[in-house]
């Protein structure tokens, strides 16, 4: 399985109405960009969410959120929610505001 194409779908919606994003393959999975800018994506059936160093600690102490370690290491400031974490729509909307808002303070690329 590449990535859950379910909640890929679910991540769209949860963005619908914005004209400032873009979808890029990435990780094995699908990201979406805020101005050239990861906010989130799907990896496998895993929400990833770019938080920023400073939220880090924050997101890995709410349930259902781990370190994203795509590469055996921990990379600070992003993290994946379980299937769990982001089972209803007003979960996942939670998150994807939490990397929106993140991309948002990054300047563009």
């Amino acid at each position: 399985m590449a990535y859950d194409e379910v909640l890929a779908e679910r991540v769209r919606r949860a963005l619908a109405g914005r004209n400032d994003l873009s979808e890029k393959k990435m990780f094995g999975g699908v990201a979406f960009m805020l101005h050239g800018n990861m906010s989130c994506g799907v990896e496998k059936d895993q929400l990833m969410v770019r938080v920023g160093p400073e939220r880090y600690e924050e997101a890995l102490a709410q349930p259902h959120a781990r370190p994203m370690d795509f590469t055996g290491r921990p990379m600070r400031g992003m993290v994946y929610v379980t299937p769990e974490g982001c089972r209803t729509d007003e979960a996942l909307k939670r998150w994807v505001e939490q990397g929106l808002n993140f991309a948002a303070s990054l300047p563009p690329k």
